[in-house]
């Protein structure tokens, strides 16, 4: 490898100060390494007037244009942001293939006496190692999977299940999403598919395969994100364990979890409108309408009863191998205490 040369392979074990992306924010806030930081040498709208120019025009004219912003956003990075640096500062830098926009960065600093890197193959090549990676990882991991009907505390079972020292993977907080028609969360958009895929990847690594790893049963998609292959195939082939809480405990506990909605009935009346081709107009018009006139626990119980249960004993049924036979845990407490003591009961169960 040559020197100011970084292959993919050396993220595991080199240590850099900085990861510096160079791409236009767009971009980078589709995905990026974990951790680095944007420092683009063109930004979107010259991207755009780069590539425009290159096809219609000539390459010359772009990289001549593109030459000049490219200098003038190196040297406001460098002013702006580099100039504390120390002379032992180590930084990585990246674009879309390790060509010319994360050359020029890495040149001028190499120049300046830091031992800059460029990333050979540029977030191509760690995008291509994430997918290989997602494909294969999976598989090594021993699955233990919170199953129970919508409002039996599953996400907040699984999150005290980590309090008490389990290794879980949180695949819903990965995705911003709590997995259903209403799952949407207020303020939390979802990330892309490329961004779950490495937050997803980073979780996993960090998990030990010797270990059990607690998972919340999910269906293929979680609101716009898709589960990979492998994982969702690894899951649906672990072990079950069930929780069985009562219809009361369940209302209450759907009653907190989603309070938003509470807040916002307008909003909720919305998300509902998506059943309408399941459930018919005439159905969805009295959730609506109960919504609207705050009957919250009436309007949650038939929900429940209409809708969510029957899907969810289809979709266990059929997904899961090991729901034929899960081991179950009963509780009428899904309140913090109720919470913590089943997952005690389910980490004790192992």
């Amino acid at each position: 490898m040559k020197p100011g040369l970084a292959s993919i392979d050396d993220l595991a074990h080199t240590a850099f100060d900085e990861i510096i992306d160079v791409r236009s924010p767009c971009e980078f806030a589709e995905d990026h390494l974990p951790g680095a930081i944007n420092c683009p040498v063109l930004d979107d709208a010259q991207r755009v007037e780069v590539g425009t120019l290159h096809k219609q025009d000539s390459p010359f004219a772009a990289k001549r244009i593109g030459a000049a912003y490219v200098s003038e956003n190196i040297a406001r990075h460098l002013r702006e942001r580099f100039l504390d640096r120390p002379r032992t500062w180590r930084p990585l830098i990246v674009c879309w293939r390790g060509g010319q926009r994360s050359g020029a960065m890495t040149t001028v600093f190499r120049r300046i006496g830091w031992d800059a890197c460029q990333l050979e193959g540029g977030y191509k090549a760690y995008r291509k190692q994430v997918v290989d990676a997602l494909a294969e990882l999976p598989r090594r991991f021993r699955f233990r999977v919170i199953c129970g009907a919508t409002g039996s505390g599953k996400s907040r079972t699984l999150q005290a299940l980590g309090d008490l020292g389990e290794q879980v993977l949180d695949l819903e907080e990965l995705a911003c999403h709590k997995g259903s028609v209403l799952g949407v969360l207020p303020d939390r958009p979802q990330p892309s598919q490329k961004a779950f895929e490495s937050q997803l990847l980073l979780a996993l690594r960090a998990c030990d395969p010797a270990r059990p790893l607690f998972v919340e049963a999910e269906s293929r998609k979680i609101g716009s994100v898709h589960l990979p292959e492998a994982l969702i195939d690894t899951m649906r082939a672990g072990e079950c364990l069930t929780i069985e809480a009562s219809l009361e405990a369940r209302v209450d506990f759907l009653l907190r979890d989603y309070d938003y909605f509470l807040q916002a009935p307008d909003w909720l009346n919305t998300r509902l409108d998506a059943l309408r081709n399941l459930q018919g107009n005439e159905t969805v018009a009295r959730w609506q309408a109960l919504a609207s006139a705050g009957n919250w626990r009436e309007l949650v119980g038939e929900l429940l009863a209409t809708h969510y249960d029957p899907l969810y004993q289809r979709s266990q049924n059929r997904n899961y191998s090991g729901f034929t036979a899960p081991r179950s845990f009963r509780t009428d407490d899904l309140g913090p205490a109720g919470i913590a003591r089943l997952a005690g009961e389910i980490a004790g169960a192992g």
